[in-house]
């Protein structure tokens, strides 16, 4: 992925986004494993960090979303084939694709929507 923003956007991003209080921390014995940021029912971040991966961390955060809201949307990039498998996994499904022309990164992403079953 092409770095667009430097390290200090980025930090002040994440401090805007905790600040609204859209952000839900994980946490191992060994300090932070993971987060994610939803405003609303827009999920902006879901990140487990490289050595907390598979370990279920993701699945907990998306699952605490996933009890707060009826419907959930978020965007991955077409390439990451990874999350694509996650969230369809997790029962999102895949509703919209473009060719980036609309984000920072300029890459070709695709849009994915959750909606709680009603019984």
């Amino acid at each position: 992925m092409p770095r667009i923003h430097t390290r200090a956007e980025d930090i002040g991003f994440a401090g805007y986004m905790i600040d609204q209080g859209w952000v839900c921390v994980a946490e191992i014995d060994t300090g932070v494993a993971g987060f994610s940021a939803c405003e609303n029912e827009e999920v902006h971040a879901l990140y487990v960090a490289g050595h907390a991966r598979r370990a279920g961390i993701g699945s907990a955060l998306l699952g605490a979303l996933k009890k707060q809201y009826k419907q959930l949307n978020l965007w991955t990039f077409q390439s990451n084939a990874d999350a694509q498998a996650f969230y369809l996994h997790h029962g999102f499904e895949m509703v919209e694709e473009t060719d980036g022309a609309r984000n920072d990164e300029g890459l070709p992403d695709m849009r994915f929507e959750w909606k709680r079953e009603t019984s």
